[in-house]
C-alpha cells in the first residue's frame, strides 16, 4: 500500500447510509464498512431487498426505496433515524445524457438536501477521475453535483478513482475465441493505474475516519506503474499461451461512426443516445485515466496516487486460469 496515507483518524463506529449498493463497487463497499466496524444501512431498488439481503454481511440493514424520490429516500431510506456519513456509489447506468443527469446530478443534488435536512454532516462521493477534462454529459453531471457537495458546508470527501478492472477486461473472450485484440491507434495513446473493487472499497471505507482525507477531492488508482492498452493484450496472450495479434482500429473510424449517429439522430432520435455511447468509447480510447496536470494539460503518471496491493495482471490471471467471468454490465464498452 502507497501513495496515500492518512495524518490522523476519527473515532470508529459511524452509522453509514449507503445508496448504490447493489453495483460492484457498492457491494465491495457494503463489505468494507462492515469490516471497518460501522452500522451499515443500505437503499435498494424496490424488489431487490430480500435478495441482497442474503448477500450482504451479517449485521448490515437492507431497506427498499427510491433514491430518485427525495420524500423516499426520507421516508423509506432514514426513517427519522440517526447518521453520521452517507456514502455513494451510485451512478447512472449507461452514461446516457437522460440517465446521467437523473442519477449522476439529480438524484445525488436531492439526496443531498434530504441528508442535510436529517442533520447528516458527512459524505462520501464515488465520483470519476475523466471528470478533469469534462466532454462528455454524464462526465458534467458528475461535475455539477461535485460543486454543490463542496459548496454545501458538509464535510466530504470525492473520490476519483482511475480505472476499474471490469472495465478493462471486455476482450477476454475475443482473444479465447481466437481473435485478435483491438487496439486504438498504436495501443499507447493512454495508460491508467486500474485499481480493484476490493482496494477502492477500502479506501472508500478509510474515507469516513481519516481526516487526512476530509475536504479534499481524491484522485486514486491502484498499485503499480501505469499500463498501456497494448501491454494489457500482450499479457493477456501470455497467460493465454497464443502468440500476440493486434488490430489497429484507427480513431477517425470512431469520429466517422459518431458522426453518422449524429446526423441519424436528427430524424431518430433514439439515435442520439447510441452517439453519446460512441463519444464515450471514443473518449476511453483516447484519453488516460491519470491525474491531469493542469498546467501542461498532460496526463501525470507520477501525479497519480497508488493505493492497495491488487493488480490488473493478477485478476487477468485469475480470469484466465479459473475460468472467471467478468460481469461487466451496462458500462461495458468493447
Amino acid at each position: 500500500m502507497s501513495g496515500i496515507a492518512g495524518a490522523g483518524t476519527a473515532p470508529r463506529g459511524k452509522r453509514v447510509l449507503l445508496l448504490g449498493a447493489t453495483g460492484t463497487i457498492g457491494r465491495a463497499t457494503v463489505s468494507a464498512l462492515a469490516a471497518h466496524g460501522h452500522d451499515v444501512v443500505c437503499l435498494v431498488r424496490p424488489g431487490r431487498g430480500e435478495t441482497f439481503s442474503r448477500e450482504t454481511p451479517c449485521g448490515v440493514t437492507v431497506r427498499e426505496g427510491d433514491v430518485t424520490d427525495p420524500q423516499g429516500l426520507a421516508r423509506q431510506g432514514i426513517r427519522g433515524e440517526r447518521f453520521d456519513v452517507l456514502v455513494s456509489c451510485l451512478a447512472s447506468r449507461t452514461g446516457a445524457p437522460e440517465d446521467a443527469w437523473a442519477i449522476d446530478y439529480q438524484a445525488h443534488s436531492d439526496a443531498l438536501k434530504t441528508v442535510r435536512e436529517a442533520g447528516i454532516a458527512q459524505m462520501v462521493l464515488l465520483s470519476a477521475i475523466c471528470v478533469q477534462k469534462p466532454l462528455l454529459e454524464f462526465q458534467k453531471a458528475k461535475l455539477a453535483f461535485e460543486g454543490e457537495l463542496i459548496a454545501s458546508g458538509m464535510t466530504y470527501s470525492i473520490v476519483r478513482p482511475t480505472a476499474f478492472f471490469k472495465s478493462l477486461s471486455g476482450q477476454i473472450d475475443r482473444l479465447r475465441n481466437g481473435k485478435p485484440f483491438l487496439l486504438f491507434g498504436n495501443g499507447e495513446l493512454t495508460a491508467c493505474k486500474p485499481i480493484s473493487d476490493r482496494d477502492l472499497a477500502e479506501f472508500i471505507a478509510g474515507c469516513l475516519d481519516d481526516l487526512s482525507r476530509w475536504n479534499r477531492i481524491l484522485p486514486v488508482g491502484g498499485p503499480g506503474p501505469a499500463i498501456t492498452p497494448r501491454q494489457q493484450g500482450e499479457e493477456l496472450f501470455r497467460l493465454l499461451e497464443r502468440k500476440p495479434a493486434f488490430k489497429r482500429v484507427p480513431v477517425a473510424l470512431m469520429d466517422a461512426i459518431i458522426y453518422g449517429l449524429d446526423l441519424a439522430g436528427r430524424v431518430a432520435p433514439g439515435l442520439k443516445a447510441k452517439a453519446e455511447l460512441a463519444r464515450i468509447g471514443r473518449y476511453y480510447a483516447t484519453e488516460s485515466m491519470l491525474v491531469l496536470n493542469p498546467a501542461s494539460g498532460r496526463y501525470d503518471e507520477e501525479a497519480t496516487p497508488s493505493f492497495g496491493s491488487d493488480t490488473l495482471f493478477d485478476f487477468y490471471e485469475l480470469a484466465i486460469r479459473h475460468g472467471v467471468q467478468v460481469q461487466r454490465g451496462d458500462h461495458a464498452v468493447f
